[in-house]
């Protein structure tokens, strides 16, 4: 269970998506239901129908910052490629730099919209794993300058170019700050959730910017080991005053994505309610983890050994969660960030 090769399945290349369907809600759904291990094969449009009036579906209304820069270094005009992770002070950000052998401490990076300078960065310091912290000047805003020049940060696995890069945030994004997407919430339509609402069913939103390490895979073999990063949260006193209330009638919480769940994780205590804040979250969720406050969840299908993997994995149980991901494979289900997803309830 604390193996983290125990997490690992064959996947074929082929099923990894590399573009979204044309409409976000025609994606498949397979729905396990965690008692029996029973699973069925739906279309996301249907998941209304496994939701109840009176639960409340809970999303992460992050929006990915276009965090690919292109730029130079100003001393020798070599190309320079950042990647935005986290936003330390007012203009410094930690970030990856390629080719890191050339990113010193000193040096200035230019970044420009092909006329001009729009943005310049100072490499003032080195991260533990690896990355750089840069120093911003610029004029105006800056993050209207990275809308004009920045690129979405789509993962490495996927090799098709983004026509259109609205489909990389979901339709309810509205506070700019992640590295990557909380990928469940894309199969999302406003008429799928206005449908949701007519129910009956409360939407409650919070906050959990996304950094890139929750794709990475876990590199010991024993996963207590372990050291997830840290990603800002915030909870409002309306969204944990709508789960809280939910709960006390006996409804069900609906977590749309891992996002959401490690922040309601994050926010509960130990008697299942949740309280309104803000700060930054490390929870690892693996099997043995007793959850506080998610009933349900909507996903989509992570990588092999990763910890989103380990979060499913405990909560629906590991058996139940490999045995559904070798059916995925065999009904060729389309995998990861642009792929199909998964209701566990």
């Amino acid at each position: 269970m604390y193996k983290t090769s125990d997490y690992d399945y064959y996947l074929p290349e082929e099923l990894i998506a590399q573009e979204p369907l044309n409409r976000r809600d025609q994606s498949r759904l397979m729905v396990l239901h965690r008692n029996s291990g029973v699973l069925e094969h739906r279309h996301f449009n249907e998941i209304i129908k496994f939701l109840r009036p009176g639960d409340t579906l809970v999303i992460n209304e992050t929006k990915v910052l276009p965090a690919r820069l292109y730029g130079k270094r100003k001393a020798t005009g070599a190309k320079i490629e950042v990647l935005l992770l986290k936003q330390q002070t007012g203009t410094c950000w930690e970030a990856l730099v390629k080719p890191g052998k050339r990113a010193k401490v000193g040096d200035t990076l230019t970044f420009t919209d092909g006329k001009q300078v729009l943005l310049e960065a100072d490499i003032i310091d080195k991260t533990e794993a690896g990355g750089r912290v840069l120093e911003f000047k610029y004029t105006g805003n800056f993050l209207e300058l990275l809308d004009r020049i920045g690129t979405m940060p789509l993962p490495p696995y996927i090799k098709k170019e983004l026509q259109d890069r609205d489909r990389y945030q979901t339709v309810y994004a509205r506070k700019e700050g992640s590295a990557a997407a909380p990928t469940a919430g894309l199969h999302f339509t406003e008429e799928l959730l206005h449908q949701v609402q007519q129910k009956g069913i409360t939407v409650a939103r919070l906050l959990l910017h996304v950094g890139l390490g929750t794709f990475r895979p876990v590199k010991v073999e024993d996963i207590r080991e372990h050291k997830m990063h840290q990603e800002y949260y915030e909870v409002t006193k309306e969204t944990a005053d709508i789960i809280n209330a939910a709960k006390e009638r006996g409804n069900k919480v609906v977590a749309v994505g891992t996002t959401s769940v490690r922040t309601l994780e994050t926010a509960a205590g130990a008697d299942g309610k949740v309280k309104p804040g803000s700060g930054w979250t490390d929870i690892f969720i693996y099997p043995g983890y007793k959850f506080k406050c998610v009933d349900a969840l909507i996903t989509n299908f992570h990588l092999p050994k990763s910890t989103l993997m380990m979060l499913v994995a405990a909560f629906a149980g590991k058996d139940k969660i490999m045995k559904a991901y070798e059916e995925a494979v065999k009904e060729k289900y389309r995998f990861f960030s642009f792929g199909d997803a998964m209701l566990i309830i």
